[in-house]
């Protein structure tokens, strides 16, 4: 769904257009004992706004779930009163959730409205038939996440994304209610197809004029056509097509965007509108030739990622992911496996906007649930709660309502019905089990008091229906971590385009046993043979490394309360594995190095990375290695002005340089070179002891009437402004002014201080900030000071 925001939120809507509904909610921890009837009356109510979570309010505990990030979870009640506007009267009202996780059930004025126990799926009610248009009005929402370990990661809890309200005439377009395609594009010539669907809630027929416009960037209709028809009572579907000469094509390095209008007239008079970005192109996969955009071949370099950012919960700002996009993008990523789960609707905005491609997915458990381990990954007795509990009766619709939502989003390539579903003998089992080449990821051997491998192909077949009814513009996939199980039961020939989960060594024979199929990685580790396994196949189109970004969730035994593997940890601050990873997906000249003693053990796991941290303070006369990541032909390093050697990039191990250095304080310094002409650099320096905090913020300009968000990073350095790596000083925030402290956020994977804290410990000397404008004019002053440091202030604008 893409949202346009007004600035005033209970006023009458331009022409049936979303407007936020996020704040001055009330906010209750814990179930009423009385229930809807006891809302008036409960006293124990906190007014917050939304996007909300209340699990990253903590505190962290040992007798939560790890599976959960030892995060709680609870009931929680919602409510929010407001005065209808007069301009209602004959419209229809709706409430619109994003998401909302999970079991939640909505009241008007007392009036039960439905129930929806899926987190990740968006909805609407109406609410007009139980307005009081002319006095006080009050939205009750009951969230149940009781049941805490119900999922594999953190999801939260709470009316975690948007809310919008939407005010519509009695003949009307909903929003989802329109379809995008181009069934034909070409660099001269593209169709475009466009469907609408018309819903008449009057009781007779109703004349309408229905116009479509194309505007491209500089806002010049490039397509208008209308129609005249009369509709019924109920729902009518129109069809436009038109073509439109020399497109501007969208891709991932020049993602133009079209905007389409859609409005609705009624007797002459305007009554609806319906706006969304869209884009032109074309996608195909090639089972021998892999994956095609604008028919041109690409290779997906692609990060898997989930909804939490640290600090925040899931109750994430977009500025945060604008940030995190931005990263990902500079090291190479040109697509996002939205694992697995549909994710905030602004994300697929952004993805639109800064030309990412997207696997949009649905499930993580079908009709049977898997392990969710609580005392620890792999350890103990797992719960067996989750979203399988409703899947029979939901599933359908949930897959169709993702489908719906999202289906005019240009980033989205791929459908996704669900993720390891076979995951061997966690539920489904077979015989073949027994037998053959099963690594780790496998259980050991068949379990006959588990299902069978066989029930996962009518229901995958069932899914794939639900999709196609829909969509036929874009394949169907799911994520397959047994493939040596499905192979026998027919699931990879259900779906359009086949995920295979670190199951590299499958692609050949697969490949040649297989003919007709379309094999990809749908997730995997972070080895160089993983990717060699996409760069040297051509028939393989895809890698999608778990994870772009650290999570919380998915963790070991206590203390460790998030997992580690992604690209960037949850303050957004850069591994040196992304600089390897940059080394292999991008063409813009880097060199990086790092430091390691030679006495520490590499990690061959999948999920290992690299250790070669950007610091050189060591026992003098030490033997340290030094590694390079760089795409550059050549690397030169020097040692306080002295060369240590050239070496070539091809003709080092695994295509990293490295020399074994006798340690001497100073500066460390490498060059990068093609062609033998230097085109880049990179060096790290001997840090003294820790003396100063340093602040920078992405932004410090904001308008008023908007809440804005400055990310702060702040760094612990010596007196000439270098890094202290090891420093893990405590550091504390006061704000004054128009602005307050939404968390702060280290990046640490097993510390249990407080987000709601004022104070955080640094880890390797860093330490992100998040401040939020509260929308009035004026100046916020920040500060950040940390014991006997020199403390540094910086002041956000707010006009």
């Amino acid at each position: 769904m893409s949202i346009i925001l007004l600035p005033g939120m209970l006023k009458a809507q331009d022409k049936g257009k979303p407007a936020l509904f996020n704040s001055n909610w009330r906010f209750h921890k814990g179930d009423i004992g009385t229930g809807i009837n006891g809302i008036a009356t409960e006293t124990q109510w906190k007014i917050v706004d939304l996007p909300h979570d209340w699990s990253i309010e903590g505190p962290f505990s040992n007798e939560w779930a790890s599976a959960t990030g030892y995060l709680p979870g609870g009931i929680g009640w919602y409510k929010k009163s407001f005065t209808a506007n007069s301009g209602w009267r004959g419209k229809q009202v709706y409430i619109y959730f994003d998401g909302v996780y999970k079991s939640s059930e909505v009241w008007i004025n007392g009036h039960h409205l439905g129930k929806r126990p899926n987190g990740f799926i968006s909805f609407k009610y109406e609410l007009s038939h139980y307005l009081n248009l002319n006095g006080k009005n009050t939205i009750a929402v009951k969230v149940d996440h009781s049941e805490f370990a119900d999922s594999r990661w953190y999801t939260g809890s709470g009316i975690y994304r948007n809310v919008y309200l939407i005010v519509k005439d009695q003949v009307h377009i909903d929003p989802w209610d329109v379809a995008f395609c181009t069934p034909k594009v070409s660099p001269k010539q593209a169709t475009v197809k466009v469907k609408v669907n018309i819903t008449n809630n009057t009781a007779g027929d109703a004349n309408v004029t229905v116009r479509v416009n194309l505007f491209n960037d500089k806002a010049k209709a490039v397509a208008s056509v209308q129609k005249q028809l009369r509709t019924k009572a109920g729902q009518q579907e129109v069809e436009f097509e038109q073509k439109i000469t020399t497109p501007q094509l969208w891709d991932t390095e020049n993602p133009h965007l079209y905007r389409l209008s859609v409005s609705l007239s009624r007797n002459g008079k305007p009554v609806d509108e319906v706006t969304q970005a869209v884009g032109i192109h074309s996608i195909r996969f090639d089972k021998d030739k892999g994956f095609f955009l604008n028919d041109k071949s690409t290779k997906l370099k692609g990060v898997c990622i989930h909804d939490d950012a640290g600090a925040l919960g899931v109750a994430v700002p977009q500025e945060v992911w604008v940030r995190r996009l931005k990263i990902l993008k500079d090291v190479g990523v040109n697509s996002l496996r939205l694992s697995h789960n549909p994710h905030a609707d602004y994300l697929y905005d952004l993805c639109d906007k800064m030309g990412f491609l997207v696997m949009d997915e649905a499930f993580d458990e079908w009709e049977i649930g898997k392990n969710k381990w609580v005392a620890g990954w792999n350890v103990g007795t797992p719960s067996k709660n989750g979203y399988h509990e409703y899947f029979k009766e939901w599933a359908d619709r949930d897959v169709s309502d993702m489908v719906l939502r999202a289906r005019n989003h240009p980033s989205i390539i791929m459908w996704s019905i669900g993720n390891e579903i076979d995951y061997p003998n966690d539920p489904y089992t077979h015989e073949i089990l027994n037998t053959g080449r099963n690594p780790q990821i496998y259980g050991k051997g068949h379990l006959a008091d588990h299902p069978a491998a066989s029930e996962l192909t009518p229901i995958a077949k069932k899914l794939v229906a639900a999709v196609k009814a829909i969509d036929t513009t874009r394949p169907v996939t799911a994520a397959l971590a047994g493939v040596v199980m499905s192979n026998e039961v027919g699931y990879p020939e259900v779906l359009d385009v086949v995920g295979y989960n670190y199951q590299e060594y499958r692609y050949a024979d697969d490949h040649k046993k297989y003919p007709n199929r379309i094999i990809y990685g749908s997730e995997n580790g972070m080895q160089r043979q993983a990717w060699n396994a996409v760069d040297s196949n051509e028939y393989i189109s895809a890698q999608y490394l778990w994870t772009g970004i650290d999570y919380l969730g998915e963790a070991g035994k206590w203390p460790q309360r998030s997992n580690g593997a992604g690209l960037i940890d949850l303050a957004g601050f850069k591994k040196p594995e992304y600089f390897y990873r940059q080394s292999l997906w991008t063409a813009k000249p880097m060199v990086y190095i790092g430091a390691r003693e030679m006495t520490r053990v590499d990690d061959r796991g999948i999920w290992s990375h690299r250790t070669a941290e950007p610091v050189w303070n060591w026992q003098p006369g030490r033997k340290i290695k030094v590694d390079c990541f760089t795409n550059c032909q050549e690397t030169e390093l020097f040692l306080n002005g002295r060369s240590l050697g050239k070496q070539s990039r091809d003709t080092t191990r695994g295509q990293v340089p490295s020399w074994l250095v006798d340690y001497q304080p100073g500066e460390l310094l490498v060059k990068g070179y093609n062609n033998g002409i230097e085109v880049c650099a990179n060096s790290i320096k001997t840090a003294g002891e820790a003396y100063q905090l340093k602040a920078v913020a992405d932004n410090v300009v904001f308008v008023s009437k908007t809440k804005g968000l400055s990310q702060v990073e702040v760094s612990i350095t010596d007196k000439d402004g270098n890094p202290v790596f090891p420093a893990d000083d405590e550091v504390t925030v006061s704000i004054t002014g128009p602005g307050k402290l939404l968390g702060l956020e280290s990046g640490s994977n097993s510390s249990h201080e407080s987000y709601q804290a004022s104070q955080r410990k640094a880890l390797h000397g860093r330490l992100l900030a998040y401040i939020q404008t509260t929308g009035k004019q004026g100046s916020i002053k920040v500060q950040f000071s940390a014991g006997s440091l020199k403390s540094s202030t910086l002041t956000l604008t707010v006009k």
